[in-house]
């Protein structure tokens, strides 16, 4: 085989590569959405149980407020305090590396607290996924900011 042959070849499964790549990676995308998505109608809904599935059992997840949760039990715990009478996302991006996607957005959010104080939520979230053994995708660390 001469040189050129072999040089169109090795482009030739460095393209295909990339594409199949390419086609993985936005796959992943599409699912994390999909999965946030599910995350959103457990808020909007206040049902928790929709949220279980997608966390990690030592999932970590820090509030707008500051405060740390640490596991499944303490961050269903906190999403059961709160009553959401709306909530939506805006700007959700997924971003993929591996077997680890990062997916950003906002959200706004209207409801009560486990007091019944009312909440006016606007906060930017960033949540880390990863493929687990499995093959099911769930988050391993949640962290929000409050917008002012």
């Amino acid at each position: 085989m001469n040189t050129r042959n072999l040089a169109f070849g090795l482009l030739g499964t460095l393209a295909v590569g990339s594409a199949v790549w390419a086609q993985a990676s936005t796959e992943v995308e599409h699912t994390v959405a999909a999965l946030e998505q599910k995350w959103l109608e457990s808020q909007k809904t206040n049902n928790a149980d929709l949220l279980a599935p997608l966390l990690a059992e030592n999932v970590v997840g820090t509030s707008d407020s500051g405060k740390v949760y640490v596991g499944k039990a303490a961050l269903l715990g906190d999403a059961k305090s709160d009553k959401w009478t709306s909530a939506e996302y805006t700007d959700l991006k997924v971003t993929v590396f591996g077997n680890t996607a990062i997916a950003t957005g906002g959200f706004n959010g209207k409801g009560v607290d486990s007091a019944g104080k009312p909440i006016d939520a606007r906060i930017r979230f960033t949540d880390t996924w990863v493929k687990m053994p499995n093959g099911h995708w769930q988050c391993v660390a949640s962290a929000d900011s409050a917008v002012k």
